[in-house]
């Protein structure tokens, strides 16, 4: 699967029909180009039997056309219970005519009544110290419990109470996907929003589409009761941001990180068939908002964690595969260059492995500190099996078992190893690694073939 941005700015959304059609916000092509060129990249996608879920932005919308008068209460920040004055007069950019669109695919138009809150108030210019919450409004309740109450994020905060912003949700989304084929979705920042919603809209949208289509939420928090709850209410998955963090704890830890504990805590561990698993993404890496950076030497380790055990739906950072290098301004006010460097070699190592290998049962050797290990013992329609060895300390050998590759020599798919391993009469045998690394071993004769 290939999850694509649909949105007109990055997360600063404005207008959700202008895939890259209309002269508005002086430019016709988005962030990541035209119309014509996002349907395409969908359909050569599907060319290729790649599933393409849509990035969609719900929580909010920035760059009203117009300014509107009302009343609200000033919220504190970072305590969304706690008023910081009286009602009083506003005048927030809250309406939105889309111009430039002039009603082509909908001629919905957003006003103040379809927002609760917003940060940006022209009498209370450059005071950004508050939110403002609207007469007669209050916030969502089934959200994040962050600040008391997460309903807020930014811009202008949907009102999923209002019951015209629901059918018009419903309205776009189901728009959405006859006019581009996607396959599925990938939610930002849900945990902002009613988590009740989300079943109605994805009860909506399947029966209007006739088909099931895939969900997945950004509810990015390690608290693992808040992740079970939202899943329970609204079936959808969700990014495994525990294990993420795990990760990267580890990798900043080196030797003294316990790998046996790689996996407490996480949600591929209590709910792996809702689990949508990742190493890093675009809030994580070094510099960015949430920075919980991976450092490179453990992502090798991290991915053969993701992509060749059972469990979880595996993601890979388009960074991690092709490197990058890029400038952003650090905590001191300092620009800083940030290196990513690529891991394509090994990443299509696991990949292969995955596709032909890891299959069938799954035997875990997690016995020791540093040297982690597993088997897959291949099924009847895919026989072939592989072990998989891993160490963030020094390196070291395991006692593995394949049972139905027996009397069979393997090799390091990865070449961290250079000598052949040959399985007894009843499939064990002693696989190693390298210290920091993984080793990934196959039957050497199947893998040639391959």
């Amino acid at each position: 699967m290939l999850i694509i941005n649909n949105i007109f700015s990055g997360y600063g959304v404005y207008d959700m029909y202008d895939l890259g059609e209309f002269d508005q916000c002086g430019t016709t092509k988005t962030k990541y180009g035209t119309k014509d060129e996002y349907l395409k990249a969908i359909q050569t996608a599907h060319k290729h039997n790649i599933r393409i879920y849509g990035d969609v932005v719900l929580n909010h919308r920035m760059g009203g056309d117009e300014a509107e008068e009302t009343k609200a209460t000033p919220i504190d920040m970072n305590d969304r219970t706690q008023p910081r004055g009286d009602l009083q007069d506003v005048k927030v950019w809250t309406k939105f005519t889309f111009p430039g669109r002039n009603g082509k695919y909908s001629d919905f138009q957003w006003n103040w009544t379809h927002f609760d809150a917003v940060d940006y108030n022209e009498n209370h210019k450059g005071d950004e110290t508050f939110i403002w919450l609207f007469e007669g409004k209050n916030f969502d309740q089934q959200v994040d419990d962050e600040n008391e109450n997460y309903d807020y994020l930014m811009g202008c905060d949907l009102d999923f109470g209002n019951e015209e912003v629901k059918k018009e949700v419903k309205n776009w989304t189901n728009w959405y996907v006859e006019f581009t084929g996607v396959d599925g979705f990938r939610f930002d920042a849900v945990k902002h929003i009613e988590a009740p919603f989300f079943r109605e809209l994805m009860d909506a949208v399947n029966e209007k589409q006739g088909k099931e289509l895939f969900a997945v939420g950004e509810y990015w928090s390690q608290e693992l009761p808040a992740l079970k709850n939202f899943i329970d209410t609204t079936d959808m998955s969700l990014f495994d941001a525990p294990l993420h963090y795990n990760f990267s704890n580890a990798s900043k830890e080196g030797a003294e990180y316990d790998m046996r504990k790689i996996f407490d805590d996480s949600l591929v561990a209590e709910n792996p068939m809702k689990a949508v698993t990742l190493v890093a993404n675009h809030d994580s890496q070094a510099l960015q908002a949430l920075e919980s950076v991976v450092e490179p030497w453990f992502k090798p380790i991290a991915y053969s964690l993701i992509l060749l055990r059972r469990g979880g739906y595996p993601c890979i950072f388009h960074p991690d595969y092709y490197g990058t290098t890029y400038k952003d301004v650090g905590k001191d006010g300092e620009e800083c260059e940030v290196i990513m460097p690529s891991h394509k070699v090994l990443l299509d190592v696991f990949l292969k492995a995955r596709r032909d290998f890891s299959h069938g049962e799954q035997y875990d050797y997690f016995d020791d500190t540093n040297i982690i290990g597993w088997t897959r013992q291949g099924t009847e329609e895919n026989p072939k099996g592989c072990a998989v060895l891993l160490s963030n300390g020094e390196g070291g050998k395991k006692h593995m078992q394949l049972a139905d590759n027996k009397n069979t020599t393997f090799i390091d798919a990865t070449g961290h190893c250079d000598v052949p391993i040959t399985t007894d009469d009843d499939g064990w045998a002693e696989f190693e690694t390298i210290g920091g690394n993984v080793s990934v071993w196959v039957p050497e004769k199947l893998w040639n073939e391959e």
